[in-house]
């Protein structure tokens, strides 16, 4: 529902960045720029945050949360608050990589043969998805 006025325009808003929260910054930091290939701006690292950027410019970053609570999903004690879905040419080699930076498999009663479901080391969860 559009619920502006005839003398309410728009502003200029544009996407910025994701930002998640964590205990550990550096650490989630580290997990998602090995796993996607990405590095680590030396000029946006501090122990309370962190940003990763791709060679192309796309930016993550990790603010720290020190009550921060792992959502529990699926069973819904703690919400999920968001998931990234990572698109992956191989499954079975990217799940070996992602379980190999700390990555846990999360089975999921709506998983499908092109996707799997993880927990980061916060416990973000997050998907390996089949690129057709």
């Amino acid at each position: 529902m559009n619920v502006l006025s005839a003398e309410v325009t728009r502003p200029a808003i544009r996407f910025g960045s994701t930002v998640l929260d964590t205990p550990n910054p550096k650490q989630l930091s580290r997990f998602y720029a090995d796993l996607l290939g990405w590095t680590v701006d030396p000029e946006d690292d501090s122990d309370d945050w962190v940003t990763i950027r791709s060679a192309d410019g796309a930016q993550l970053m990790f603010q720290q949360a020190t009550s921060f609570r792992a959502p529990t999903w699926p069973d819904g004690q703690v919400p999920q608050q968001f998931h990234l879905d990572l698109m992956v040419a191989d499954l079975d080699a990217a799940q070996a990589y992602a379980e190999s930076l700390g990555a846990v498999r999360r089975e999921s009663p709506d998983e499908a043969e092109h996707f799997r479901v993880f927990l980061d080391p916060s416990g973000h969860p997050f998907c390996l998805c089949q690129d057709d």
